[in-house]
């Protein structure tokens, strides 16, 4: 019989505690740390999306899935803003800026990842990779054109020859 009563009492604190346990929770947004800290993206951001000045608003759940397609695709050779194929242009804003055509707003980065070109706009290169719409679709590469833009803006030592803290 007291085995009984321990199991009913048991039965009973599942069923009171299962449901509170088992609720939906919020889900966390998946925002990368460095985003929040460094490219200073809390709260959405408007980034130049032409060379008209019109902007878009990425959120920090974008610049993350933006940092995310750099670490896999773009960091072997351009580790903190750097360009390792050639050292002196970086993916700076100033840089980005001085390319011909200019790569500092979303669409013309996002055509340049397209079909890369020297940085005097006269020749195809071969030293990044051309991504097509078939491996990064638009929205992707966009936010990955985002984070390199912000990172460009925010993030201390992005593309700077000697970093100082």
């Amino acid at each position: 019989m007291l085995r009984h009563g321990v199991f009913v009492c048991f039965l009973l604190g599942m069923l009171i505690i299962l449901p509170l346990v088992l609720a939906p929770q919020p889900v966390l947004a998946a925002t990368d740390s460095y985003v929040n800290r460094y490219l200073k993206a809390s709260e959405p951001v408007a980034l130049e999306s032409d060379a008209d000045g019109n902007t878009r608003l990425f959120s920090a759940d974008d610049f993350s899935a933006g940092k995310v397609l750099f670490e896999q695709n773009c960091l072997n050779c351009h580790v903190g803003g750097a360009n390792l194929p050639d050292p002196n242009i970086s993916l700076s804003l100033a840089d980005l800026k001085g390319a011909t055509p200019p790569r500092d707003n979303i669409n013309s980065l996002v055509a340049y990842l397209r079909e890369p070109m020297t940085y005097d706009g006269s020749e195809e290169t071969f030293w990044c990779r051309q991504v097509p719409e078939s491996w990064m679709p638009q929205a992707q590469i966009e936010n990955l054109a985002a984070f390199i833009i912000r990172a460009a803006q925010k993030a201390p030592g992005w593309g700077v020859e000697n970093f100082e803290s």
